[in-house]
């Protein structure tokens, strides 16, 4: 009695393990995990960006006033991605667990709606969308990192033997030529050591690598969702043709009831005449 509960376990467990979408769980474990990244990494960035104009670049707060309300803006929106993103990754993840046994059952007796395929086909195409936007994203936020890779690359200039040839003073640094802060703000840029104290600080140290990993989160986002739309359009596909064939099962089965009607009919018409 045991042996025979265990293997009946055993089975069910088997037959679980085989309804769970495997590249669904993957693409949403990616999709998290790039998403958290970015949303979390670049929130801190952006607040360390902030810290670092206002205490070496433009210590007017006029001239970075708009600055300083475009990042709260961008860190308010990284909480609504956040939000999303982990709503969509569920609903994804149901639809493959939904697509995967539906495909597997529809070779016996189950059938999907039109609606069911029709929401399918939504999902491809918003994914399509989104992955599309975070291509924009993931382009948008490699531009903090071109920038603190560029001010870091200065201040490893300025420590290299090369630099004693030349007055350190004259290397500078000026975020205005950027669009960053107006030509007006003081001082606008950064020379010599107090360049090098600034790419010594933790704020800048911080911000820089944090960009990189916020970088590097989005574009898993983008693999994550480009691996989502591979998913969906496949089973897309596969609930389109598994439910045209089980249509197909169903009329060949009326055609040959009626023709097993039309025989049994036809041997009684001749029995009654002879």
């Amino acid at each position: 009695m045991t042996a025979f509960k265990s293997v009946g376990c055993f089975e069910c467990c088997i037959k679980c393990l085989g309804g769970v979408p495997y590249a669904s769980l993957v693409a949403t474990i990616l999709c998290f995990s790039g998403v958290a990244l970015f949303c979390g990494c670049g929130h801190v960035a952006l607040t360390g960006t902030v810290t670092i104009l206002e205490s070496h670049f433009s210590r007017v707060t006029s001239d970075h006033a708009m600055l300083t309300d475009v990042i709260q803006l961008m860190q308010y929106v990284i909480y609504g991605i956040a939000s999303f993103f982990f709503l969509y990754g569920i609903i994804l993840l149901a639809e493959g667990f939904y697509t995967t046994s539906a495909v597997k059952e529809l070779h016996s007796e189950f059938k999907t709606t039109i609606c069911g395929r029709c929401i399918s086909g939504m999902f491809v195409f918003l994914t399509y969308i989104l992955g599309v936007a975070w291509l924009g994203v993931f382009g948008f936020s490699a531009v903090p990192v071109f920038l603190f890779y560029n001010m870091w690359s200065t201040c490893a200039t300025m420590r290299s033997p090369m630099a004693n040839m030349t007055n350190i003073d004259s290397i500078c640094v000026d975020v205005r030529q950027y669009g960053i802060i107006p030509w007006n703000a003081t001082p606008g840029k950064a020379c010599g050591s107090t360049l090098s104290d600034i790419c010594n600080t933790n704020e800048f140290y911080l911000s820089y690598h944090l960009y990189i990993v916020a970088c590097a989160g989005a574009g898993a986002t983008v693999i994550a969702l480009i691996h989502f739309l591979m998913i969906l359009s496949a089973n897309w596909a596969y609930l389109k043709d598994a439910s045209q064939m089980h249509a197909y099962q169903d009329i060949k089965m009326k055609e040959e009831r009626e023709l097993q009607d039309i025989t049994s009919r036809s041997k009684e018409c001749l029995n009654s005449y002879t």
